[in-house]
């Protein structure tokens, strides 16, 4: 088994877990802010990292990231203070890419990011329609998203926004006018999500209860192909099943390092990471509730509460369903480094069915494919 190959990067995900608010779609590992004093949990990441470090060695990080929950709750300060720690802890590569997810209602702090380092801001819009914007449980309306869209241009090297579809109710034409809007908003990137039912977020209770139903496999296709041209048209081709990019430059460095199966340090209440060292592979996660994280921190200098070692099956099977996200697809090269197959005869079924496409040693979706990925993945995969 090899070591860790730096050509698939390296990158740092910190986790920011408050919400102002938690919308009822939202399965992620977040908490009401509240008046909390985050000032120890804003410690323990400093730890984690200071952890993290001694157990990577040397790395050159291509990508910091600022998720959540709702980073945008931090103070500039905070922000700058953990990019400096990172900084010192590894080498961070010029120009590297740095991304803060933010609602449109902390715009004031807009300033602050960018003088702190951020290069990159992921504003979360949703909707650009009132109504539906109230549906999601978000607290700005189409107006604040505007507003947030102005005080960022000029500050950040990229701007990316978040939409998410196929709402009840929503028609195609409803989208394809509200894409059209968005579309013309001249983000560098655009991430355009179908509303998914998440077990566990507050909107598959009320699926359950059948207070109203999601959209069916078909209108959701409609909506997704749609997506697809009119985002081309626009100059934003889709490079990855969800996000599109206004050029290669704009395209997410960090996201790219999960597609390309390389490692992250994941530090933060449920962060998620890869470690590649000694040969072998590690899945890692942080104890998600904020109490338990601090205890781990506090105990092992690490956030660490759940540690996995991917056998080469495990890794293969990463690397087919990641790589298949992008429009490049995966390199079958790739799996046979793990000593294993692609099961050649299903792809082949696949590319006769439409759904994939075999050239130059790779393997990729269609347009069709991508609305079958997941599946397919498991039908190619080891």
């Amino acid at each position: 088994m090899n070591g860790f190959d730096p050509a698939r990067g390296f990158g740092v995900y910190v986790h920011w877990p408050y919400c102002a608010r938690i919308c009822p779609y939202c399965d992620f590992n977040v908490y009401a802010a509240k008046a909390r004093d985050t000032g120890p949990l804003f410690d323990a990441l400093l730890r984690d990292l200071e952890g993290w470090r001694g157990r990577t060695g040397e790395r050159e990080v291509s990508s910091i990231f600022f998720g959540g929950g709702t980073p945008s709750l931090m103070s500039g300060a905070q922000v700058a203070q953990l990019i400096a720690h990172v900084r010192s802890l590894w080498n961070v590569t010029p120009g590297a890419e740095i991304t803060l997810e933010a609602n449109p209602d902390d715009l004031a702090r807009f300033g602050e990011f960018a003088e702190a380092g951020v290069d990159r801001l992921s504003l979360g819009v949703q909707s650009l329609d009132d109504e539906r914007l109230k549906f999601l449980g978000r607290t700005h309306s189409a107006g604040d998203a505007l507003k947030a869209l102005d005080e960022a241009r000029g500050k950040f090297r990229s701007i990316s926004i978040d939409m998410i579809y196929a709402v009840p109710g929503q028609t195609l034409e409803d989208w394809r006018g509200e894409l059209s809007r968005a579309l013309a908003l001249g983000a560098d990137h655009l991430s355009l999500y179908e509303l998914s039912i998440e077990p566990g977020a507050a909107f598959a209770f009320a699926v359950k209860r059948k207070a109203w139903a999601p959209a069916s496999d078909d209108e959701a296709a409609e909506l997704f192909e749609a997506t697809q041209e009119m985002s081309e048209a626009a100059g934003l081709p889709a490079y990855e099943i969800s996000n599109h990019a206004r050029g290669a430059e704009h395209r997410s460095v960090h996201n790219g390092i999960y597609w390309k199966c390389g490692d992250w340090a994941g530090v933060g209440p449920g962060a998620h990471g890869r470690l590649t060292i000694g040969g072998k592979r590690w899945a890692v996660e942080a104890a998600e509730k904020p109490g338990a994280y601090l205890h781990h921190v506090k105990t092992n200098g690490l956030g660490w509460s759940v540690v996995d070692e991917l056998d080469a099956v495990g890794q293969a099977r990463e690397r087919v369903a990641m790589g298949l996200r992008v429009v490049e697809g995966f390199a079958v090269a790739d799996v046979e480094a793990l000593r294993l197959k692609v099961n050649a005869e299903n792809v082949a079924m696949l590319v006769k069915l439409g759904f994939v496409v075999e050239r130059d040693g790779r393997v990729a979706l269609t347009p069709e494919g991508r609305l079958r990925a997941d599946r397919i993945a498991a039908e190619i995969a080891p």
